[in-house]
């Protein structure tokens, strides 16, 4: 019975990177080794008690889990190391109510709707507007879905959006887009607070302002830096009531939403009373133009008083004098002055022109279409004129842009899961009953101010025709002064929920390590509140207050809304990712969701970044990319089980699928390499550098295997196989390798090698291509098996139509730090077996190491060749293969066989036998040391061993004297050799036939014969060495490895790397030891030396 283990319990070790370790808190416990289990019910599973244990010993552990993402209990190996644990500090446990729907709904409910929502509608229109507010709302229900679905597929500590971003696709995203909400929540935190000031100053104390303009011109600056002192005030007491807990955030929580409650209810009030008493704020017109009435109280030119007609302040502001013949402006003297009703109500019919949209450029003047306007005098004069006129330009996109921060609180609950009792359950319920309640306030109250509020009034941001009253709360009842004091306490209660937010986002981001730097502002206080994060937060919150406008804040306006609409993107794609893949994990309890939800939420997401300004969605995708690619280079290794490693897998699956349809085509053919690698007793690799050439040859871009074989059982190697797997991965990283390591465990080298070459590779996936460094060691080696495992690898690959590269003197080959200068690499094409030798050049010539190597490619002209014509032809050939290169032809004539070459071929052959009759004393006295009891098999060990020493001696000899023989006696013993060859073999077939013995056999008899053969054995031996004759076929090998040798150490002695094809062992396996012998002389005074031998297949063509 297996059980899985669920992270974050309460007495789990936590690794710091939200997965627990292995050893606790359920399988593999060593902890509670008092528990020992003595009953006998189970006795069937008792040996594994002590890494799987009873269900019935830790379901208590699964009853009292803990969501402990705040306090000193979430990271408890901290306090580990640091001594006793210290005593837990509970977070507050809250509820849905509390914990998530009240925060998202002052989010929310924010400055927007009280500042900007009635200039938004008078702008766009009712439709318009409409279309604005359902696109965004749309777009958070879509990812509250979303993210629900995610919330309840497990346990969500510590990080909310983050952590579920992290944990579906991995730290690189969760890395990229936590950070970046983060910053757009810190900085959203920051307009809230310019919000709260702008009330402050301009709505309800205007004269506690510390900065007094004297010229109308200083006015704007004299407003910025009033609101930056304030909000800085208002930054430092909010950070203050945030760093005493969050305790205290919640009670103020109430008392600021019970106001903004109150605010909205008065607010549909008024709507209700326009019906019948609609509220008098009359808005002067002049002509069809809007007036600002700050600096006037009557809307007249001029007025009668004691029959007396005398001007008002309004003619002040337009005539260079008070007297009636003063010099007036051209359109104040051609058109009149009057009054419209502001608030006309919800009967008047107002909303048929408020329907449609009326954008214009910065400057553009607040105008009423239907009343009558006598165009005259200089319009560059306007801006001096006391006219209601548009601060910016406005277009559909930008009120996208401004109005989509107003419902981004929709993680606010989130956020701070770490302080909710059931995070599952409050985040789903509490985020989308805020999000449906405020898209109801926000889609109502869009359709009622276009039904009550004259249009121009609307569009008079700042209220400035209706003495500066803010335009939302001249329709609220009973008075104005509830709308203000609710949007006041409405912009506080938003700031001070991202102050509470963005910390612990960011805290839990520098608790999982995944950004080093950031590891500092994990810490915080006994109780887990996040000092270290909040004082980061209210330092980046500064800056924003320090650039001090609501809404010359565009970059940052913006900066926030694609920070936020990047995290909702990556929230849909998550869920849709984890939808699609159906992992077994994925099983969330919230089932109203769809990955076809998820893809439009996503879809609209990226829609709006691009449609609310294109630039600088392109700038938050460039600094998420730039996180991703920092997390992915410095940042930790984690394993979450995200949603992108099952994507890789299904990527990969249906890639190996479609391999496996049709063997790749010869343009697509690239090595794909399975290279052998030896471990010493240590588990230490031995040649490092052939990593380092496997590095270099991988310029083709293809596999890679590193293989290695153990000899033994896995059951008792296992540990070393492991230690073997992580020496061979540290040297691929330390070579920078990009691959794979496969370490097989086999009771026997040869077929170890065997299964690797056979079954290494899934799929379409496989390699192609072996590489493997020549045995330097195998004349020294007292096991022929060690040579014979190379030549049976040779005849597998073969047989399996692989490629095979074998470097000689590898240790010498350069590392990848090397840069070798001016030089050749050189291709001695002696057969052609697919233009492997060719392709290889060109690949290593990719790389740094080897850039500054020329190539140079030599073939064998034989007798009858016409040398001249295989240059050109040759020549021709590589211009097709797109191939630079040095092309020479090397004349080869057939010259008689040297005594040189005879004397080598018999020493070869001497040992050969001598090594032979070696390998069948030993063989044969292993037999008969099993046989013998203890006593006699001592004995005649050391007497075989005496008479096998005494054989290597006079073998020794023999080579040393035939060794003497000179020029002539040679080719006489050749002459004489082969008049007698035929006489000589049927004497020792006469010889060799055994004497027909019959008797009765004892143990003593036994030895006595024994020996008696053996020395019989032994003088036949002797006689064979003497009298041996090298085999013609042999002899003919040699005179080619050695005259070959001649030529490429005559040519190529200086090269930097020798590419040389690779002779076939003899099909007969009777001549191995002589083909390692013809090798190592065709390759001798080589230093560095790659043998190629073709697969069978082309793997180069002259066709695009």
């Amino acid at each position: 019975m297996t059980f899985v283990a669920v992270p974050a319990l309460k007495n789990c070790v936590s690794t710091g990177d939200g997965v627990p370790k292995e050893n606790s808190p359920f399988i593999n416990n060593t902890d509670d080794k008092g528990n020992s289990y003595d009953g006998t019910n189970m006795a069937l599973f008792e040996e594994e008690m002590d890494s799987n244990p009873m269900v019935s010993s830790f379901l208590s552990k699964l009853a009292n889990y803990t969501n402990l993402s705040q306090g000193a209990q979430e990271h408890e190996e901290a306090d580990d190391d640091e001594g006793p644990k210290k005593k837990a500090v509970k977070s507050p446990q809250m509820g849905t109510f509390m914990g998530v729907y009240l925060p998202c709904l002052q989010n929310i409910l924010g400055v927007i709707l009280f500042l900007r929502l009635t200039w938004i509608v008078g702008t766009a229109g009712i439709l318009e507007s409409l279309a604005i507010v359902g696109l965004c709302c749309s777009c958070t229900m879509l990812t509250a879905i979303s993210m629900s679905a995610i919330a309840t597929n497990g346990v969500v500590p510590a990080g909310g959006s983050y952590y579920m971003i992290s944990r579906s696709l991995g730290p690189e995203f969760g890395g990229a887009v936590g950070l970046c909400f983060y910053l757009g929540t810190t900085f959203a935190g920051s307009m809230y607070i310019l919000g709260t000031i702008e009330i402050l100053l301009t709505y309800m104390v205007p004269k506690a302002a510390i900065f007094v303009a004297d010229k109308k011109e200083d006015e704007l600056d004299a407003l910025l830096n009033n609101m930056r002192v304030y909000g800085t005030c208002c930054l430092a007491i909010m950070s203050v009531v945030v760093f005493v807990g969050v305790k205290y955030v919640n009670k103020l929580a109430l008392v600021f939403l019970a106001c903004v409650i109150l605010s909205i209810l008065a607010i549909y009030a008024g709507v209700i009373k326009t019906i019948f008493d609609p509220p008098y704020f009359p808005v002067c017109m002049l002509g069809n133009r809007t007036l600002k009435n700050h600096q006037f109280d009557k809307c007249n030119k001029i007025e009668v008083i004691d029959n007396i007609t005398v001007t008002t302040q309004l003619w002040n502001l337009f005539c260079d004098g008070s007297q009636l013949n003063a010099t007036c402006n051209e359109y104040f003297v051609n058109n009149n002055v009057t009054e419209l009703q502001g608030i006309p109500g919800l009967i008047s019919g107002v909303i048929s022109e408020n329907m449609w949209s009326t954008y214009g450029p910065l400057g553009m003047l607040v105008e009423k279409s239907n009343l009558p306007s006598v165009e005259g005098g200089d319009p560059t004069q306007d801006i001096y004129m006391p006219y209601v006129v548009n601060d910016i330009t406005t277009f559909f996109t930008l009120l996208v842009g401004i109005y989509f921060p107003s419902v981004t609180g929709i993680m606010a609950g989130s956020n701070r899961s770490g302080d909710l009792r059931d995070a599952q359950k409050s985040i789903p319920i509490g985020t989308i009953l805020a999000i449906t309640t405020t898209s109801i306030i926000y889609i109502t109250s869009v359709v009622l101010f276009g039904a009550c509020i004259e249009g121009v009034l609307l569009r008079d941001k700042f209220g400035d025709s209706v003495k500066g009253n803010l335009v939302i709360g001249t329709l609220s009842w009973p008075s104005p002064w509830v709308i203000v004091i609710g949007s006041f306490f409405s912009c506080c209660g938003a700031g001070l929920q991202s102050l509470t937010g963005a910390p612990r986002l960011l805290q839990a981001i520098a608790r999982d390590g995944i950004v080093p730097f950031l590891q500092v502002f994990g810490h915080g206080k006994a109780n887990g509140e996040p000092t270290w994060a909040l004082l980061l937060t209210a330092g980046i919150c500064e800056i924003g207050i320090l650039i001090a406008s609501l809404d010359s804040v565009i970059p940052q306006v913006y900066s926030c809304l694609q920070f936020f609409l990047m995290c909702y993107l990556f929230v849909n794609l998550a869920c849709a990712v984890q939808t699609l893949l159906r992992t077994p994990n994925w099983r969330p309890r919230f089932k109203y969701y769809h990955w076809a939800l998820s893809f439009l939420g996503m879809s609209l997401c990226l829609a709006i970044m691009f449609i609310s300004s294109w630039y600088y969605a392109i700038v938050a995708m460039v600094i998420a990319g730039c996180i991703y690619k920092y997390i992915e280079y410095r940042g930790a290794e984690k394993e979450w089980g995200d949603g992108i490693r099952g994507l890789s897998l299904n990527a990969a699956r249906y890639a190996l699928n479609r391999l496996e349809d049709a063997p790749p085509h010869t343009k697509n053919w690239r090595p794909q390499l399975l290279v052998l690698l030896n471990v010493d007793s240590d588990q230490a690799v031995k040649h490092p550098r052939l990593v380092s050439f496997t590095t270099q040859l991988k310029a083709g871009k293809g596999l890679t295997i590193v293989g290695n074989v153990l000899q033994g059982t896995y059951l008792t190697k296992e540990s070393e196989s492991k230690k073997a797997e992580q020496n061979i991965k540290a040297a691929m990283s330390a070579e920078r390798t990009k691959g794979f390591c496969h370490v097989v465990v086999s009771s026997n080298l040869r077929d170890g090698v065997s299964h690797l070459i056979q079954s290494a590779g899934l799929g379409g996936m496989k390699h192609n291509t072996v590489l493997m460094a020549w045995p330097g060691a195998w004349k020294q080696s007292n096991d022929p098996q060690s040579w014979r495992n190379f030549i049976e690898t040779i005849r597998e690959t073969t047989a399996a139509h692989q490629a095979l590269l074998v470097a000689k003197n590898v240790d010498s080959f350069p590392t990848n730090q090397d840069r070798l200068g001016e030089g050749t690499i050189d291709v001695w094409w002696v057969v052609h077996d697919g233009g492997l030798l060719m392709l290889l050049p060109f690949l290593l010539r990719q790389h740094k190491v080897w850039r500054k190597c020329k190539m140079r490619i030599f073939t064998v002209a034989q007798m009858d060749d016409n040398s001249i014509q295989m240059k050109k032809d040759l020549q021709m050939f590589l211009y097709h293969l797109r191939l630079d290169a040095e092309v020479e032809v090397v004349e080869m004539h057939d010259n008689d066989i040297s005594a040189f070459t005879y004397e080598k071929t018999l020493v070869m052959e001497q040992r050969s036998q001598m090594l032979k009759q070696m390998h069948l004393s030993r063989t044969e006295r292993e037999r008969e040391v099993k046989k013998l009891p203890i006593s006699f098999s001592l004995l005649f060990s050391f007497s075989c061993a005496l008479k096998l020493l005494l054989v290597i001696i006079i073998s020794t000899n023999l080579l040393l004297l035939s060794s003497s023989y000179s020029l002539h006696r040679l080719q006489a013993q050749l002459i004489h050799d082969r008049n007698t060859a035929s006489h000589a073999t049927i004497n020792d077939k006469v010889d060799a036939e055994p004497e027909q013995v019959h008797m009765t056999w004892t143990k003593d008899k036994l030895l006595t014969e024994r020996n008696r053969n053996r020395e019989c054995n032994a003088n036949v031996a002797v006689r064979d060495l003497f009298n041996m004759k090298p085999n013609q076929t042999n002899v003919r090998r040699m005179h080619t490895a050695v005259k070959l040798n001649e030529v490429v150490v005559n040519k190529s002695q200086g090269a930097h790397l020798v590419l040389l094809n690779m002779p076939g062992p003899p099909r007969n396996r009777g001549g191995d030891e002589n083909y390692m012998e013809f090798l190592e002389v065709l390759l001798e005074g080589l230093n560095r030396v790659l043998l190629v031998r073709g697969g069978g297949r082309e793997v180069i063509t002259i066709y695009s």
